[in-house]
This record gives structure tokens, sequence and C-alpha cells, in this order.
């Protein structure tokens, strides 16, 4: 079944994994800018400024690559400093990660500054792009 809204996700998902959801899209919505975007892509909150910054993945829904909890991962993660290292790094050379198992692990600091370094790399994608426009 593809999940096409936040409604349809959340009555899919158990407690735990609906309230880490919910927590980690409240902080990142809080803290993007206005031109940053929202969508449900491949059947899960989705966040994008001009390119992706941000996905979260509850492991109730397929093709997600893990077992338990929520993915919290960031499109360029490999981008990013996290001098706090905070973020896991797999096997994808792109998209770093924290699994959350509770609402009582999430870090609201820690995700608020990687996610201003986030949206400092998706602003630097928009600008080389004028350039090359040039």
């Amino acid at each position: 079944m593809k999940i096409k809204s936040l409604l349809q996700l959340y009555e899919n998902l158990q407690d735990e994994e609906r309230i880490i959801t919910d927590v980690l899209r409240h902080i990142i919505t809080d803290n993007l800018p206005p031109n940053c975007k929202e969508k449900i892509s491949f059947s899960v909150p989705y966040f994008y400024g001009n390119k992706g910054i941000c996905i979260i993945w509850p492991s109730a829904i397929p093709r997600g690559g893990i077992k338990k909890g929520v993915l919290l991962g960031f499109w360029y993660g490999n981008k990013l400093k996290d001098i706090d290292c905070y973020l896991m790094h797999g096997t994808n050379k792109q998209i770093f990660y924290k699994i959350y198992y509770s609402a009582e692990e999430i870090n609201e600091r820690a995700i608020v500054k990687l996610l201003k370094e986030a949206v400092a790399v998706d602003i630097g994608f928009a600008k080389r792009a004028k350039k090359k426009m040039k």
C-alpha cells in the first residue's frame, strides 16, 4: 500500500513509532526555513529545499533498511561536519542517519544543529546552480 498522507502514515504506525515520528516532524518543521517543504515520498515524510534535506523513516514502512525504531536520515549527511558525531555512517556514502527507539532518546539541540548545517549545504546547491547559469 502506498501512503499518500500523514494521517494514513500515522494510522500504519504503532504508538512509539508514531510518537517518535511526530516529535521529529515537529522539530524539523519548526526549524526549517519557509522555503523548505515537506511531502510524502516513498510513503514517508521527506523534507526538501533546493534538494533533499532529510527524511523520517519508521521501521513499519517497508524498504527503509531498519527492523526497529525510526530513522532520521540527512540526505547529504556526507557533506555535514557533524562535529558532535551524532549521526551514523552506514553503507550509504551519502545519507547519514540516527535511529531512535524511544522518544526520550531524541536530542532536539543536536538535531537543530544538524538541520542548520543541512540547510546551509542546501543553500550552497542553489548558489552553485546560479554560478553555472552565468
